[in-house]
């Protein structure tokens, strides 16, 4: 009973984090992927029209970034009603179009929820080349129920996992715990969702992920694509001792150019460099061995497109004497960047160097109130140059602050505010010269941009001055006169703005 309430404190836990990040809108490609996937769609009178419709988009959305093909994902809908029926075979829908508008096009049947029945004919059908299916790749079962099953399905659903079927359960409804939780591949955590159905999105990704984990495990294929690489991943088949590997590349659009390499049997994986940007690559496995046959796998795989920096340059922190320049991104194939700057109009340049790791530096010792030009130039280790520029303006000397003006804010008060000075100021210092009663000083941090004066006498003028803080240079004040109201006045006061 324990072990119960944790697990199902566990899986409401994942649920509720799940709620922050419902996946939305279209989702990246997967490609490199190969398996079976059946959905177990309960048709019967016991789920509404609105709660089947919504299962449907699931379904959609579930499927949607997967690549659909005889040496790819394939995909078919058995529904479970009075009598089981497919609703198309494996093999019938190769595109994502189709197979969007043969989801969508699907009927609820209704009838009684003969679920039993319906995993003994999809034990049949997952493993029928009549039904499109494929021998030798992951079979992977995804039963999308409302929690309720008119007859037994514990001895069916186990020989779908004997036979190596992978079971998804996901329940729209109350459902049996202990009986779906048996019913559902181990552990249960990762293979039995608990969700309404207008919640269905929060879970998509993570259901996605899983299947992948197992569609992509059992065959060739890539991750960490780049312009100029990637790395090839392969389930163990051989052995130090029982043979190697053979791996045979080329490009697409030219076979001729076929390269091939060769790695021990205790490798599972390997780089592949030196490649072209925006190309695809055939590529064969060919495990070699004297003890078992192994069919060669092959994949697809296409280069991204050529990253080079600097692809931005931006100008921040500009002073009177300096600015900061910054580019992105920052790779690995770049040996270092070259700044060349100098002001506008004019012949005078001066030239910065930085290591290819970093992505900016300070321009110091600038002309105030000056436009300057700024070039970043990245030198590639193959030799190449990429030059960008920018525009950058220095501050004027002593930058000031602008536009003083006060607010009357109660009997001997005022509000004393201020538009930003330009440059990167510390701070600001507020003075305040009283006609009667001592001065003060108030200093404030560069985000604040207003301040209280109290212990104004009425009737009297006052001297208010703001002043900028720099770190190496003086800032320009901006002083202002202001009469507080006769006494007589301030009895009828009206909070009211000063010009």
């Amino acid at each position: 009973m324990l072990a119960k309430t944790v697990l199902s404190l566990g899986l409401w836990l994942r649920f509720a984090v799940g709620q922050n990040t419902p996946e939305r809108g279209p989702q990246p490609s997967v490609s490199n992927s190969e398996g079976d996937l059946l959905f177990l769609l309960d048709s019967s009178g016991s789920v509404s029209y609105y709660e089947f419709s919504r299962v449907k988009e699931f379904m959609w959305d579930l499927v949607q970034p997967f690549t659909f093909g005889p040496k790819d994902v394939q995909t078919s809908i058995i529904h479970i009603s009075t009598m089981p029926t497919m609703e198309f075979p494996f093999d019938q829908y190769q595109t994502s179009g189709d197979l969007q508008k043969a989801i969508r096009d699907t009927r609820q049947l209704m009838g009684d929820t003969n679920t039993g029945k319906a995993l003994a004919y999809a034990k049949e059908k997952l493993f029928s080349g009549e039904a499109g299916a494929r021998p030798e790749v992951p079979k992977v079962l995804v039963w999308v129920t409302d929690g309720f099953s008119t007859d037994d399905i514990s001895e069916p659903m186990q020989l779908l996992k004997d036979m190596g079927v992978t079971v998804f359960i996901v329940s729209t409804g109350r459902g049996n715990y202990l009986e779906l939780s048996a019913a559902a591949s181990q552990p249960p955590e990762k293979h039995l969702h608990f969700v309404d159905v207008d919640d269905l999105p929060i879970i998509t990704k993570e259901l996605r992920d899983a299947i992948l984990d197992i569609i992509q495990a059992n065959r060739l294929h890539a991750v960490d694509i780049t312009s100029s690489s990637f790395r090839l991943t392969w389930p163990k088949l051989l052995s130090q001792e029982t043979g190697y590997y053979t791996l045979e590349y080329a490009p697409t659009d030219d076979l001729a150019k076929k390269r091939t390499q060769q790695v021990s049997g205790a490798h599972t994986g390997l780089v592949l460099s030196d490649l072209a940007p925006e190309t695809t690559y055939e590529v064969a496995l060919i495990p070699e061995s004297n003890i078992h046959y192994f069919p060669p796998q092959t994949t697809r795989v296409t280069t991204l497109a050529e990253e080079v920096s600097p692809a931005q340059v931006l100008i921040s922190e500009s002073g009177p004497h300096s600015f900061h320049v910054s580019w992105a991104p920052t790779l690995d194939s770049v040996m270092g960047y070259q700044i060349l700057y100098g002001p506008l109009p004019g012949n005078s340049v001066k030239l910065l160097e930085v290591d290819g790791k970093h992505n900016s530096t300070l321009v110091e010792n600038l002309t105030p109130n000056t436009t300057y030009l700024v070039t970043v130039t990245a030198v590639y280790k193959s030799g190449k140059e990429k030059s960008l520029s920018a525009k950058a303006c220095t501050q004027e000397e002593g930058s000031k602050v602008r536009h003083l003006r006060f607010e009357d804010m109660g009997p001997n008060t005022l509000k004393a505010s201020w538009d930003s000075a330009d440059g990167k100021v510390l701070g600001y210092r507020v003075r305040c010269r009283r006609q009667t009663g001592p001065s003060s000083v108030i200093s404030v941090s560069p985000q604040i941009h207003s301040v209280l004066l109290t212990d104004l006498a009425s009737g009297t003028t006052n001297k208010v001055c703001v002043k900028p803080m720099y770190k190496n240079q003086r800032g320009k004040g901006l002083c202002r006169m202001v009469r507080m109201q006769p006494a007589t006045e301030a009895q009828g006061y009206k909070h009211r703005q000063r010009v």
